[in-house]
């Protein structure tokens, strides 16, 4: 983790220049949400397609301020309990017992609402980040998997950054942290939720910006490797794929073609490591049929015309 936590930024160029040292290369508009938050203390909901980089925006936030990264990853059907806080039962009914042994036998027994106390809650994520002493960024993952009943749970927290229990009252946090909602936009998010929050939509990263974020993940690729690979991933991106190849598992390609000892991406190179973007058998065999006859038998014939806008 990076140094102590710091003060707010003074620009967006800072930010920037920081998520560079955290490995995150962000693009201007990135760096500009990325300060307000900061600056103004509102959360973010960052969307786009998978694999694009938003939940490693979060990360790398973590990084630059020095902060501890607390994550919510969000599945169908998750709730307050999991999600905020619940109580621990087993320890509030071995309470009472013990409060009532002691009655029995005339001693000064705990009142039964003394078992509603922070002594006998279990934080989950969202209450953890409320509740830490020390200013945090708070990741909840993948928004768009839960329903509308759990967003509405979440207005009170990112308005105010405070929860309420209903035998304690509210609890407010003592530190703001940095909050980063991610969404692959596969429903559509309240109205509600969205007015509370900076905007951001992530995309893929252009070309050049893509062969950037490559050679800083794996620096020993050569340039022109680097943008072979680009070209032949923005190529695969083109297709109709069950899931396209993210921006981290090209960087883990290249990291493959390093270890290989590949000076190009030929045919042979390519059927032997594609397994490592294509993680889908029927996506497999569709990039065999429409990439491997463009690839010849060496590296000057693939051209990614038309790689894709955004940032990384």
């Amino acid at each position: 983790m990076a140094a102590t936590p710091h003060s707010p930024p003074e620009s967006p160029d800072a930010v920037a220049g920081a998520l560079r040292d955290a490995a995150y290369l962000a693009d201007d508009s990135t760096a500009l949400i990325a300060f307000l938050a900061q600056r103004l203390g509102k959360p973010v909901l960052v969307e786009g397609p998978a694999g694009v980089g938003k939940t490693e925006l979060a990360k790398a936030l973590s990084r630059s301020t020095g902060r501890e990264l607390v994550r919510l990853q969000c599945y169908e059907g998750l709730d307050e309990a999991k999600a905020l806080y619940e109580w621990n039962y087993r320890k509030q009914l071995l309470q009472i017992q013990a409060t009532a042994t002691a009655r029995e036998s005339g001693g000064d027994p705990v009142g039964v609402g003394e078992i509603f106390t922070e002594e006998f809650l279990l934080e989950r994520p969202l209450m953890k980040a409320i509740a830490s002493p020390d200013p945090v960024v708070l990741l909840i993952d993948e928004i768009d998997k839960t329903d509308q009943e759990f967003e509405a749970m979440l207005l009170e927290l990112l308005s105010d950054f405070q929860i309420t229990i209903p035998e304690m009252g509210q609890i407010g946090a003592t530190t703001h942290p940095i909050v980063i909602l991610t969404s692959n936009n596969s429903r559509e998010l309240t109205e509600a939720l969205k007015r509370r929050c900076l905007y951001l939509w992530l995309d893929y990263p252009s070309r050049e910006r893509e062969i950037e974020i490559i050679r800083l993940h794996a620096p020993e690729i050569d340039e022109s490797l680097a943008g072979r690979l680009v070209d032949v991933v923005d190529m695969v991106r083109e297709l109709d794929l069950k899931k396209p190849p993210s921006i981290a598992e090209a960087i883990d390609w290249a990291r493959t073609l390093i270890l290989m000892g590949a000076a190009d991406i030929d045919e042979k190179t390519f059927r032997e490591s594609l397994s490592i973007i294509i993680k889908h058998r029927t996506d497999l065999d569709l990039v065999a049929e429409k990439i491997v006859p463009r690839l010849g038998g060496s590296g000057s014939s693939a051209n990614g015309n038309g790689s894709a806008n955004g940032t990384g």
